[in-house]
């Protein structure tokens, strides 16, 4: 099973980018000629999710650079770098966006010696292979994260982590999708994710493309529902993790993670280790993008909902401690956040430090 739509990719020479702000609605997709198009569709949130944004904007740099007139290599890549400057500076919390522009810049600067036309392609083949890469560690992070969930749990997940916000098959809802592609019988439990709604646009239309069923809430249910019983995980993705395990989330996640840890609920982190920024010590040093306060006031730009002129605090982003969480799930393997910095090191080093 996989998701039956694309969130990212090439088409025709363009990137092709589903836009998620019309969603459930209607499926509509972007079709981006135009690098300044793909850092807009970051920006507007067309295209959200962090694996999902640092694919988007390598596709982006790679369609910047045929633009480029320039045939000189060392001014195509300082137009280049230009270019991965303004799409860097789209949006600041997801690390997979700088991961990804600094690969692109890394080959681009490594080919130097090709020719600017054989650079360009190079830098297209790059962008797919981050597609590519993105899917398969997806998966095996679904492989990996359902072995801790049995049949007949509900789950619960905050946000959207599935292939919306991947190049496909999720982080979180990845490991839902291979849970229940694996003969679990589970459900699942979207809290809708205030101000922007992406559980209950995006997680719960995806999981009802693939039948998966899903029941959505509102954030301010899910402590009651865990005191009922009725809730058995959680399972959550990651815009960025720092070198002690804690987690930055979509807003909200660290409440779900202090109502889990009342009451003894496992609370799962699932991200590839493009989303690690080990360059970090702490959560504390995570930048926190803060959005339009016309996302908590109003519902999609135009039903008002709040007093005019009223005070608003609007931080995309939380900042869950390493201390709240049972694991964090990686392509690599499951780790206990405390040993999450050990992937910096020797891969083969990694069996002792990954959960039984």
């Amino acid at each position: 099973m996989g998701a039956s739509f694309t969130t990212v990719g090439w088409y025709q020479g363009r990137v092709r980018l589903l836009d998620q702000r019309q969603l459930p609605d209607k499926v509509v997709y972007l079709d981006c000629a135009d690098y300044r198009d793909v850092a807009e569709a970051i920006r507007n949130l067309s295209v959200r999710g962090a694996p999902a944004i640092g694919i988007a904007a390598a596709m982006g740099l790679a369609l910047g650079a045929q633009s480029l007139a320039a045939r000189d290599s060392a001014r195509f890549q300082e137009d280049l770098t230009r270019i991965a400057d303004e799409l860097a500076a789209t949006r600041p919390t997801a690390v997979n966006l700088f991961w990804a522009l600094d690969r692109m810049k890394r080959v681009a600067s490594s080919h130097r010696h090709l020719g600017v036309d054989a650079l360009i392609r190079q830098l297209v083949d790059e962008s797919q292979a981050i597609l590519d890469e993105d899917i398969a560690m997806n998966r095996a992070m679904g492989a990996i994260g359902a072995t801790f969930i049995e049949s007949g749990e509900t789950v619960l997940t905050h946000c959207n982590a599935g292939a919306l916000a991947t190049g496909g098959y999720g982080t979180a809802l990845g490991v839902i999708r291979a849970a229940w592609e694996g003969g679990k019988k589970i459900r699942v439990i979207a809290d809708e994710t205030r101000p922007v709604l992406q559980g209950a646009r995006l997680t719960a239309w995806e999981l009802m493309q693939d039948e998966i069923p899903v029941t959505l809430i509102t954030d301010s249910m899910a402590g009651a529902l865990m005191r009922a019983g009725k809730i058995q995980r959680c399972i959550v993705g990651a815009d960025r993790i720092a070198a002690n395990g804690d987690v930055a989330n979509k807003i909200g996640t660290y409440s779900v993670a202090v109502l889990a840890h009342h009451h003894a609920i496992p609370f799962y982190v699932a991200a590839p280790t493009s989303t690690l920024d080990l360059s970090i010590p702490s959560g504390a040093h995570i930048p926190i993008e803060a959005r339009n306060p016309r996302e908590v006031t109003h519902i999609r730009d135009t039903a008002h909902i709040a007093p005019e002129g009223v005070a608003v605090d609007n931080p995309a982003f939380d900042v869950t401690p390493a201390e709240l969480i049972t694991a964090i799930i990686t392509e690599k393997g499951a780790f206990r956040p405390g040993d999450i910095h050990r992937l910096a090191g020797d891969p083969a080093s990694l069996a002792a430090y990954r959960l039984a």
